[in-house]
């Protein structure tokens, strides 16, 4: 077995697979209320391709984590015999999904009875009217419906990712902690980033780590937890002195590059060895060409020596990925 490791000695170990960029809400964050210009299904990896990619990725290069993300997984019509191919492979990896929940009470239970271990809910508030303007969808409902069925099911613990938006539902923050708290969701808030499609990304209008745990402090008192954060990305905190915590991803007022696991394949099978990378490897067109395993395992060890130390966000040179977020996964 040969490590994906980069230059500077970091080895990914976590894979992150995009299996669409299509996406069934619009989230003023991430697309316009358009939507976007999908990919043509020619240019998608098959379900055949999507589960051989990963199968080198665990048995020839050491991936231990496989995370399906979109766009929106639950769009895609093989995503249960994908997961059930996945968790057959041998050493098996872990499983999860990152959702936006629509669909999900529908298929939680045959996506646990396929081998999925867990799921993370994006989910940026708790009041209907907000959720409406952020997603541009009247869904709540349906989404929390989600939330329970995958609990359910054994999915869990379930994780639910939000992101503050200034003007918006920034003070909802420690509102959205309660009521995750009370269901026993695991609620981590990340910072916005410049990964939106419209390119209107603004760091003076981002909410803050910092100004999340004041949000977060008006009504709980919050304390480092004691396990170490390793490679996770989420500074984690322990709520009211009890077993709850919260955690808090600082993507880009205090990045964690330097301890970074994971590099990310696209629904078109493109490599990414980083999410800001604005250079990719085409795996897909050299599969199609009949490249043996052997030879796509090494041209994915080539394009993870290219990733930088850092995304560069503070950089006056840095540039936002022509990619927005639901084409790269999350």
């Amino acid at each position: 077995m040969r490590a994906l490791e980069d230059r500077y000695g970091r080895v990914a170990t976590d894979l992150r697979v995009s299996l669409t960029d299509r996406c069934n809400l619009r989230c003023s964050y991430c697309m316009p209320e358009e939507g976007l210009d999908w990919l043509a299904n020619e240019r998608l990896l098959s379900d055949d391709e999507v589960v051989r990619l990963i199968d080198i990725a665990v048995t020839i290069l050491g991936v231990r984590e496989v995370r399906f993300t979109g766009g929106e997984p639950l769009v895609r019509r093989g995503l249960v015999d994908i997961v059930q191919r996945t968790a057959a492979l041998a050493p098996r990896p872990e499983l999860s999904l990152t959702t936006n929940a629509l669909g999900l009470a529908r298929t939680a239970p045959a996506l646990a009875a396929a081998g999925l271990d867990r799921v993370n809910v994006s989910l940026d508030t708790v009041r209907r009217e907000t959720f409406l303007e952020i997603t541009r969808r009247d869904r709540l409902d349906d989404v929390i419906a989600g939330l329970e069925a995958a609990q359910a099911a054994g999915l869990g613990p379930v994780k639910i990712n939000a992101v503050l938006l200034r003007g918006v539902n920034d003070t909802q923050a420690a509102e959205l902690l309660a009521w995750s708290l009370e269901r026993d969701y695991h609620l981590r808030f990340i910072e916005q980033m410049p990964l939106d499609a419209q390119h209107g990304w603004d760091r003076a209008a981002m909410v803050t780590a910092d100004e999340i745990l004041a949000h977060l402090e008006t009504r709980f008192s919050l304390s480092p937890a004691v396990e170490p954060r390793g490679s996770a990305p989420a500074e984690l905190f322990r709520v009211d002195g009890g077993t709850g915590t919260v955690g808090v991803i600082a993507s880009v007022t205090r990045p964690f590059c330097g301890d970074c696991d994971r590099v990310r394949l696209t629904a078109d099978g493109q490599v990414r060895n980083c999410l800001f990378a604005r250079e990719e490897s085409d795996l897909r067109g050299a599969m199609r060409d009949g490249a043996s395993d052997e030879e796509l395992a090494e041209r994915w060890l080539i394009a993870m020596r290219g990733k930088r130390p850092g995304h560069g966000i503070d950089d006056p040179t840095f540039l936002q990925p022509d990619r927005p977020m639901s084409a790269i996964g999350g």
